[in-house]
């Protein structure tokens, strides 16, 4: 029998207007909408750095990073990000929802699973470089100032996120 009792879920609604307060609020506040990959570019440089300095500085896509009088994780975008990890981490422990766990389907081996994720992340990462942008910050900022290529970028998301599932569902249940 399980004695823990877990807070409810909050209402999507209201997160929702909460997440759209909060995109407002950064763009007065900063003068930049929401994001993430900026802060794991910032992370990898820094690693690349302490490993290959010469090559990072001639690295076009991560000598931005390091080429600057500040260091790369002094950047607003990797303290957001960290800022989301703690959140999310005080947020599981005060509902009482923190716990390690591969949620899966019955048909698929939590080492597939973790594989999967893995693969998906990093595809997703990957086409967010190289389109100069992310998923939350195309998303959420860009469609905020109504960009036409974020509503197109969700429309596709939606879509074909339905169109894989069809294929996903086979494995996973």
């Amino acid at each position: 029998m399980n004695t823990k009792q877990n807070f409810p879920y909050w209402n999507p609604y209201v997160v929702g207007a909460c997440i759209g307060i909060l995109i407002i609020l950064s763009f007065v506040i900063t003068g930049r909408g929401l994001g993430a990959i900026g802060a794991f570019s910032s992370f990898v440089a820094t690693i690349m750095k302490g490993i290959a300095p010469e090559h990072t500085l001639n690295n076009p896509v991560f000598s931005e990073y390091v080429s600057g009088a500040d260091h790369p994780l002094k950047d607003w975008v990797v303290i957001e990000i960290a800022g989301v990890c703690i959140g999310g981490l005080i947020s599981g422990l005060l509902s009482k929802r923190f716990k390690f766990e591969v949620i899966k389907g019955p048909r698929i081996s939590s080492a597939n699973r973790l594989i999967l994720a893995f693969a998906g992340g990093t595809l997703m990462a990957y086409a967010a470089k190289i389109t100069l942008g992310c998923t939350s910050g195309l998303a959420m900022s860009g469609g905020a100032v109504l960009s036409l290529g974020a509503w197109l970028f969700m429309f596709s998301v939606f879509i074909g996120g339905y169109a894989l599932s069809f294929l996903i569902k086979k494995v996973w249940n």
